[in-house]
């Protein structure tokens, strides 16, 4: 069976803001066809994409070094000693796998694990099962591992919907490994953008009516721009890691491609609220690979005779995608269609919805028929 794709792409107009700071605060940014562009990196919307799927769906993972120390206040929280509380923590990590995980100073896992939320309450009630076994080796030098290897690691090996969508790389536990279904672009301004200083001073209210200067004043950075954006679920790869549950894979399909639209990094939201929704959203349903129109922007689009670079940039996108489908004979592609501010379809973009929703619930319906006819 060939592998089945699901290609979602947008051009987003963000005004002011700063959605993704490097080590030094400032806009994050890449050189693309020699020209530099404000960049959002996939991790930053990955995560908040990742957040919104789990608050839709109602199931919660966590990625976290902080295991021991939740099993610990767990345990504190229903009457357990401290000092045995935080023993007992500390064997969590220690009797996964056959060789454990380690755990530092603080009482934090060295790795970082990606595992649900509720597998806290079901590590504590392990640590209950064993309490007799966890207070006579208290206090000895090398206790190994005193609770029961199994269970352990197969509760930190579960996994939720969102973790067969974007993964997890475990190394540390044999069988943890989830290859990801989804793939994330790094967003980037479809023009020449760079960042900007904004100066900025606080009022210190209690001063008298005769004293001059501000309470506070610094310097930020931010930038504005039209973005390109683009993500790909393999279908084939989210069936498999959802077990063939097809009515789950097109739940967690259309929330993916809900969030991946609506969803926004939180950076510097008070200072700055740039909360648009897309200009343009177009999605394609493909055979044999992906394909991302990002290269419609190796050379920067030019502000057009109005002023601004959303429209001449769907435009770019919609021209280019004329010309690839030309290049590959539309082999592949079982399905594409577009929503977007335009009163009209843009040519090469497939059919036209009316709305976000409409063009996400055909695309999954594209992808993963009800009748189950998958590719």
């Amino acid at each position: 069976m060939s592998a089945l794709f699901l290609d979602l792409h947008a051009i987003q107009a963000i005004p002011a803001a700063n959605l993704n700071r490097d080590d030094l605060g400032s806009p994050k940014t890449v050189r693309y066809g020699n020209t530099q562009r404000i960049r959002v990196s996939s991790q930053s919307w990955k995560r908040v994409i990742r957040t919104g799927v789990e608050c839709e769906l109602g199931e919660t993972a966590a990625r976290t070094r902080l295991v021991p120390l939740k099993v610990k206040q767990a345990l504190a929280d229903s009457g357990w000693p401290e000092d045995l509380a935080a023993f007992a923590g500390v064997q969590v990590a220690a009797s996964a796998g056959k060789k454990g995980l380690k755990t530092e100073s603080g009482g934090h896992t060295s790795v970082l694990l990606f595992l649900p939320e509720t597998a806290i309450g079901e590590l504590t009630t392990v640590c209950g099962e064993h309490r007799e076994a966890l207070e006579r080796g208290m206090g000895k030098k090398n206790p190994g591992q005193l609770l029961p290897v199994e269970p352990i690691t197969e509760i930190l090996k579960r996994r939720t919907t969102s973790i067969s969508l974007l993964g997890r790389m475990l190394a540390e536990l044999p069988g943890a490994n989830v290859d990801g279904a989804a793939q994330v672009a790094h967003a980037f301004t479809t023009h020449a953008s760079e960042p900007q200083r904004d100066y900025f001073t606080a009022v210190d209210d209690w001063l008298g009516e005769a004293d001059t200067g501000s309470g506070h004043l610094d310097t930020a950075e931010f930038s504005a721009g039209t973005f390109y954006r683009f993500a790909s679920v393999n279908v084939t790869d989210l069936l498999r890691n959802l077990e063939h549950d097809d009515k789950s894979a097109r739940t967690l399909l259309g929330a993916f491609a809900d969030q991946f639209l609506m969803s926004l990094p939180q950076a510097k939201k008070n200072s700055t609220a740039p909360h648009t929704v897309p200009d343009l959203a177009y999605a394609a349903v493909r055979t044999m690979r992906p394909i991302s129109l990002a290269a419609a922007f190796e050379t920067p689009v030019t502000a057009g005779s109005e002023g601004g670079h959303s429209a001449p940039s769907r435009q770019a996108m919609a021209t280019y995608a004329r010309n690839v489908h030309r290049l590959t004979g539309d082999r592949h592609r079982t399905f594409h269609g577009q929503a977007g501010v335009d009163d009209t379809a843009l040519d090469g973009l497939g059919e036209r919805y009316e709305s976000f929703p409409d063009l996400i619930d055909a695309a999954v319906s594209a992808a993963l028929p009800e009748n189950g006819d998958v590719l």
